[in-house]
């Protein structure tokens, strides 16, 4: 199934039952006088948040949503049935836009409700009209229609933490290794063309497609993206290690600068995401001597972040190593609590 995060449908409450003209008939009593009852109120519209990301993915081939109508009223003063609500499931993180009115609803709490479209009023029928000058009135109101519009739907992942990096840096890999989520790897760049999702003891980690220079001003795949970051808990920031082979192998991009790139374009998106929890993952260690990569995290981060170094945590993985994987997946748990 597609993931899909960001849709436009077409929803509307449901209308108001019509009033109606009625004569009240009794033995012995012709004309009892009128007795149209009122018409039924018309359906709301709730959205309502529920805990399944890929919840989008069923709406794909809907193209209208449309609440009850109120039924019309009937003889003898009876009033038509209310339309029944319509609770349309969107998944927790969703932007609700009311492309004609402007207006926008946010649910990030799993089972919120919030009214998005109002039913129409039910019309009157002639019993309302009756008057000691109008005994016989021919009056009656049709009912009210729903509130309708379209709705731009948009849905900021809400999960523990975010695995960032350039394409090919492993993190899908990683994601498979300490959630067992079955993402799609290829030794290809843009392998992830979606959010791929796994679960760590109960918490969210989202494998975000690989960042390029320029992606916080809409290049490249993981731009997109970018907004599913701001709602993560901290950052799993993924630097391959091949990228310092290869940069010594006169290949530009060592990991310094694939670490400089990576954090300018978080922040030209949203300064916001500067300041968030970050957990510096150096990955395909493997493609080293042993401890040969650990030097490497080694200098990078003393030279980087100096006297500020112990205030950062780092790891150097491989996902062949289940060490590591186990050390990585322990430290994640107690940090996400």
């Amino acid at each position: 199934m597609a993931f899909i995060d960001e849709m436009t449908i077409r929803i509307k409450a449901g209308n108001g039952g019509d009033g109606v003209v009625r004569w009240l008939h009794e033995k012995f009593k012709e004309f009892g006088g009128p007795s149209g009852g009122n018409g039924g109120k018309g359906g709301h519209v709730y959205a309502k948040a529920v805990r399944d990301t890929w919840l989008l993915s069923r709406y794909r081939h809907t193209k209208e949503f449309v609440a009850e109508n109120g039924q019309h009223g009937g003889g003898r003063s009876m009033h038509g049935a209310n339309g029944g609500d319509l609770f349309i499931e969107v998944p927790v993180g969703t932007i609700l836009t009311n492309l004609e009115t402007g207006e926008v609803f946010r649910l990030d709490q799993e089972g919120q409700e919030t009214m998005i479209l109002k039913g129409g009023n039910g019309g009157l029928g002639n019993e309302n009209f009756k008057s000691s000058t109008n005994q016989t009135p021919e009056e009656h109101t049709l009912g009210k229609a729903g509130e309708e519009g379209n709705f731009h739907i948009e849905v900021e992942i809400i999960a523990s933490a975010g695995l960032i990096g350039l394409p090919n840096a492993g993190k899908s890999s990683l994601l498979n290794a300490l959630t067992r989520a079955e993402a799609k790897v290829g030794a290809y760049q843009f392998t992830t063309l979606e959010p791929n999702l796994g679960d760590l003891y109960g918490h969210i980690l989202a494998d975000i497609p690989g960042l390029i220079e320029g992606a916080g001003e809409g290049k490249g795949l993981g731009h997109k993206f970018l907004r599913h970051v701001k709602r993560t808990k901290m950052l799993l920031h993924c630097i391959s290690i091949e990228n310092e082979i290869e940069s010594k192998g006169g290949k530009e991009g060592g990991i310094e600068e694939i670490y400089n790139t990576i954090r300018a374009e978080l922040e030209t998106f949203d300064e916001e995401l500067a300041t968030k929890e970050e957990i510096i993952l150096f990955t395909k260690s493997d493609l080293l001597e042993p401890g040969e990569a650990k030097k490497i995290a080694d200098k990078f981060m003393k030279s980087k972040f100096g006297a500020e170094v112990s205030n950062k945590k780092y790891f150097v993985v491989s996902v062949y190593d289940m060490d590591a994987i186990k050390n990585l997946s322990d430290e994640l748990v107690k940090i996400l609590g």
